[in-house]
């Protein structure tokens, strides 16, 4: 361990002194930018957007490997290798007193629109050592200067009364005066204004006028709309409320208005819509005029052209759907055109994968048939036939050592509202489908055979792009094991000496009957900034099963079976609720490093005709998506501690999990990023069960059965998927006792380490 250090060192001394490579004599690398208020430590981060200069990369905030790959190259830019060197790395930040010097103005003026109006920056450019320099910016921020009176200037009259009447006006007496919140102000009453009819009216007619009294920090603003201003350079004049006139489909004709492309279309109409199209409308024109919040005789709203834009996008049957407005002459209408073309209908996909479980090796392939306008109302249709298999190695005392799993999947997606025409369109929901599917799996393995068919019917709906509503009406699986090899049932199931209930209950026959509500919400989603500094999402859940069919056992007087539990059509049912709640926030920091967390908790009980929980139903932890220093299911519950590796995948299983996570994400070059992590979390169980000792969960002492862990990873993003590599570490491993238990204090490789590979971020 001694000589690793001792090389880190030496590679680390040798990597630092190659770094000014390219930095030419006279010149300095610029090591560091550092920020100083006495005010507001606010705007030591906000200042840092307009530095013209920051140093090199650094990966981690530590090392700057960039600059290193840049640094390896040679001076001759003949050859590939170094030019491809310099590609992949940074070449040297080398210290610009004029972009320090812009620097300084421009941190300034983002004081002085702030609120600090006579505010100053002064900077110092200090050498630090040889060929490397630091900048320090000194901010003298001074008063901070604050609304007095907000006075509206206009001489269009009737605008200037709808703004008087407006309550929601972000200058109020008061509050601190910035050009920030002047600019927030202009936006916010043209997004109100275009939701209002003003479909001319953008922020550009809006300017302040900001006077201040001497020896005082109070301002007074003026408000000053000006009137509209025609492209024909005609006399200003007074802004339109625009209404939409008529509205009219368009299929087939490309994506352009032309006059003659619409001439030789046929026409329809239904109720105040019209459609111009070649063929057919693609899709019914009732699902068309549904899908709109553009309504004839109707004020114009921009709220209203986004939503129908964003209610389109979900007819897969169409093909770049695009609105746009025709102004009539001399009048205050709006026709609008809604244009879109045929996507394909019908689509099969084949996949192919390679699989590798604890170092059995399998192959698995799926064929997929889809129809994305089966009953001309854009309804999706979707079967998939798949199959896999896999070869088992070391199990003994079974025939065979194959593991073959094939089944099918078909759902249907129906889109909401024909029963809602009467429903007026802003009032209508941005996005309603009902969804059904049938699913049928077979798994045959050395020790059983086990069948699921399921059914189930959800409903979702939303209002904006940001949340989503799903409601489970119905959710029925049947689960059948129609064969269990005579060596399984001897060790595991009916063996007095090694008898378990848990594993036993998970190979019965067993009916599940659903119903449940999933609500989904995300902050960033559908904004124009999709990577603002700060975002975060959300999910909340619960579901129930078997109250139904229990309620209507003890109403009917129904006998239970020899096992205590009552039965629907000789089959025993499971009854249980569950929630869960899962949350991630992500904070950027700069360009190339963000960090994310994870908060993941769930609980769920087994009652009434269930003492334990489905299999399916079971909380896990580890694997790829959660404690990464383990494998899947290979972690609790609580303190319990693997016993026989054949059947832990049953055992580390529980009732309630709790995960948490820190990961910093850092941009290292090209499509290439990295992360660092630290992962806590496990999962116990609600009961006391003899298979799983130690896993129950205790209020007052669950803290101590925590596991830890942490490691590193690479991600590869592409246009169309992300490929993840991680490597974990145990750092606390509750399921030991004394040095054990602290692993990242007594490492051991074999023991501790996790790699995983998997598609999309863990959370």
């Amino acid at each position: 361990m001694r000589n690793i250090l001792l090389f880190v060192l030496v590679a680390m001394t040798a990597f630092s002194c190659s770094v000014t490579k390219f930095v030419p004599e006279g010149e300095s690398l610029l090591d560091g930018v550092e920020i100083v208020s006495h005010v507001n430590k606010l705007n030591e981060s906000d200042a840092r957007i307009y530095l013209k200069q920051t140093p090199n990369s650094r990966w981690f905030g530590l090392l700057r490997v960039p600059l290193g790959i840049y640094s390896a190259s040679g001076r001759d830019t003949a050859k590939w290798v170094n030019r491809a060197l310099r590609k992949m790395g940074e070449a040297p930040v080398v210290y610009n007193r004029s972009k320090s010097e812009e620097s300084r103005s421009d941190i300034a003026q983002m004081l002085r629109d702030k609120g600090y109006l006579h505010a100053t920056v002064d900077y110092e450019h200090k050498e630090v050592r040889d060929k490397h320099s630091k900048v320090y910016y000194y901010l003298h921020e001074r008063e901070l200067y604050f609304i007095r009176s907000v006075k509206i200037e206009s001489e269009d009259e009737a605008l200037a009364a709808v703004l008087r009447a407006d309550s929601a006006s972000l200058l109020r007496e008061g509050v601190p005066f910035s050009v920030e919140r002047l600019e927030n102000e202009r936006r916010r009453i043209a997004d109100m204004l275009r939701g209002k009819g003003y479909y001319r009216f953008h922020k550009d007619y809006i300017t302040f006028v900001a006077d201040t009294a001497h020896h005082s920090t109070d301002v007074d603003l003026t408000m000053e709309v000006a009137l509209y201003s025609p492209a024909d350079g005609a006399v200003p004049v007074p802004h339109k409320v625009y209404r939409f006139n008529d509205v009219t489909f368009v299929s087939g004709a490309g994506l352009r208005l032309n006059e003659s492309s619409l001439a030789a279309c046929d026409t329809a109409s239904l109720g105040r819509y019209k459609f111009r199209y070649k063929e057919n409308t693609v899709v019914r024109p009732r699902t068309l005029a549904h899908k709109t919040f553009i309504v004839p005789g109707e004020l114009y709203a921009a709220a209203d052209v986004d939503r129908t834009y964003s209610s389109l996008v979900q007819l897969t049957a169409l093909r770049y759907p695009t609105i746009r407005m025709i102004e009539h002459p001399d009048t205050a209408l709006l026709d609008c055109y809604i244009m879109y073309e045929r996507n394909k209908r019908r689509a099969v996909t084949f996949e192919l994968e390679g699989t590798n479980t604890a170092g059995d090796l399998g192959a698995a392939s799926s064929v997929t048939f889809s129809d994305r306008n089966l009953f001309g109302s854009s309804e999706l249709l979707s079967l998939r036939l798949y199959g896999a298999y896999e070869a088992i190695s070391e199990l003994s005392g079974y025939t065979g050592n194959s593991y073959f799993e094939y089944g099918a999947e078909l759902s249907l997606r129906l889109l909401g509202g024909y029963a809602s025409k009467l429903i007026p369109a802003k009032e209508r929901m941005l996005k309603s489908q009902t969804l059904f599917a049938l699913k049928f799996n077979s798994q045959e393995r050395p020790e059983f055979d086990r069948r699921l068919l399921a059914a189930s019917w959800s409903y979702q709906w939303s209002k904006n792009v940001k949340s989503l509503h799903k409601l489970d009406i119905l959710d029925v699986n049947y689960i059948y094991v129609p064969w269990i090899s005579e060596t399984f049932k001897h060790e595991y199931l009916d063996s007095l000496s090694n008898r378990n209930s848990i594993l036993k209950y998970n190979y019965e026959n067993l009916l599940i009957t659903k119903l449940g509500y999933t609500y989904t919400y995300n902050s960033s989603y559908g904004d124009i900034d999709r990577f603002s500094n700060f975002a975060y999402s959300f999910r909340v859940g619960a579901e129930s099963s078997g109250n139904v069919l229990n309620l209507g056992s003890k109403l009917l007087g129904a006998t239970k079976n020899e096992d205590g539990q009552y039965t629907f059509m000789n089959i025993a049912y499971a009854q249980y609720v569950k929630g869960d709640f899962d949350f991630v926030a992500r904070v950027r920091l700069g360009e190339r490093n963000s960090l994310v967390t994870h908060l993941g908790f769930g609980i769920a009980y087994p009652y009434g005709n269930s003492r334990v929980l489905p299999f399916e139903k079971r909380y896990f932890a580890g694997g790829a998506n959660g404690l990464r220093g383990w494998n899947v299911r290979s972690v609790g519950p609580g303190r319990y501690k693997s016993k026989d590796e054949d059947i832990d995948f049953i055992n580390q299983l529980g009732d309630v999990k709790l995960d948490f996570s820190v990961e910093l994400r850092s941009h290292l070059f090209w499509k290439i990023y990295s992360a660092v992590f630290i992962d806590a979390g496990n999962v116990w169980t609600l009961r006391w069960y003899r298979e799983q000792d130690g896993g129950q969960l205790d209020l007052r002492t669950f803290w101590r059965d925590l596991a830890f862990s942490y490691g590193a990873g690479l991600r590869f993003e592409f246009d169309w998927f992300v490929f993840r590599l991680d490597g974990g570490m145990k750092a606390v491993n509750p399921a030991y006792h004394g040095k054990d238990k602290l692993a990242f204090l007594h490492p051991d490789f074999g023991r501790d380490f996790a790699l995983h590979f998997a598609i999309g971020y863990p959370f």
